[in-house]
This record gives C-alpha cells, structure tokens and sequence, in this order.
C-alpha cells in the first residue's frame, strides 16, 4: 500500500486523486510544507511525497508519472508518440499554468516580507488567463488528449482549482465547465475529502 504525505490543499491532492482514478489504496499523513513530519520524508519539507515500500518518491508530477506507468493507467505507453504529445502538454502545464501558480504563491507567503514583490502578481495573472484561453481553445471531447482521461487531465484540473482558490481571474465558461466535468469524477471527490 502506498503512503501520501502532505495536505489534501496541496498539490498532494493530485496524487491521492491519482491513486483513486487507478484504484490503488493508499494511507495519508496529512502535513503542510516544510513541517517537521515533512521533512522526515524529504530533507527540503517540500510536499507531496509517496511511500512506496522502502522508496520515498518526491515531485507531484513526477509521481503521477510513475504511478501512471507503473500501473499502466491515465497514460500513453512509454514510447510511442502518443505519449511525446501528452509529455509535451504536461511539461506546458508545468511551464505554463504551475509555475505561474507556484511564483504567485511565493510572492503571497512562501517568502519572508521583505522579499516579496506584490506587484508581480498582476502580471502572473495575465500569464495564467493567457495560457488558460490557449488550453481552452484545445479543448474539444470530454479530454485533453483522446478518448480517456489521463496525467495531463488531472494536473490542469487542479491548476484551476489552485488558481481560484489564489484568487486569479475566472477561466471561461468552456475550460471552466471542463474543469467542473473532472471534479465530478468519484475519485477527485473521494481524494477531496480526505482530511488534513
């Protein structure tokens, strides 16, 4: 069984909703960044982590793509170029949306006040309404990529989320909607309300 630490309001979340697309069981330590119990699983108390017998996995995305090969499940097989499409729509949203998110969150509490730039902010939410109006406009079945959900769905899922929680400008109404679509899922609900 695996083990997932970090908070559910983390990008923990985009593992545990991993694990339960692909109906795997997992335990959960619940924890914030930088935390002691954080740290027991990795030195930078960064999060999440995942458990996984004696190897301790680090990096949101990363996991989920070793989950997804792993299981062969929400994923392109390794290889092919279906896969090099769906990498490539990751690594944009890696690039594009997350690390927008990331430098945002920085800039609001993850940096001591005297390095903080508020005035940054604005210019990271045009960024992110400029890259949500180009995932929009991608968007034409019920997934990013194909006929079946997979690593690149769950990911910008939870970049939206993330961005209205931050207070970002609303996406659209049709990447919005989508993004509701994916939160009706049983397992994002079931990851969601984990406690912690």
């Amino acid at each position: 069984m695996y083990t997932v630490v970090g908070a559910t309001k983390s990008r923990a979340m985009r593992v545990m909703w991993m694990l339960e697309e692909i109906g795997q069981p997992y335990t959960h330590i619940a924890c914030g960044p930088r935390s002691d119990e954080a740290k027991k699983y990795n030195p930078s108390g960064k999060i999440p982590a995942l458990i996984d017998g004696d190897d301790v996995l680090t990096d949101s995305v990363a996991i989920m793509h070793y989950l997804a090969d792993k299981h062969g499940a929400l994923t392109a097989p390794a290889g092919t170029p279906a896969r090099a499409r769906q990498d490539a729509l990751t690594f944009w949203l890696i690039d594009e949306m997350d690390a927008i998110l990331w430098a945002a969150a920085k800039h609001s509490f993850v940096f001591p006040q005297e390095q903080r730039v508020p005035e940054i902010k604005d210019s990271l939410k045009a960024e992110f309404a400029r890259s949500a109006s180009i995932l929009s406009e991608r968007i034409e079945g019920p997934y990013l990529i194909g006929d079946s959900v997979t690593v690149p769905d769950l990911l910008a899922t939870h970049c939206i989320n993330w961005s209205i929680g931050a207070g970002f400008p609303r996406v659209d109404d049709k990447l919005g909607n989508w993004a509701k679509s994916m939160r009706d899922r049983p397992a994002f609900k079931a990851a969601a309300t984990k406690e912690g």
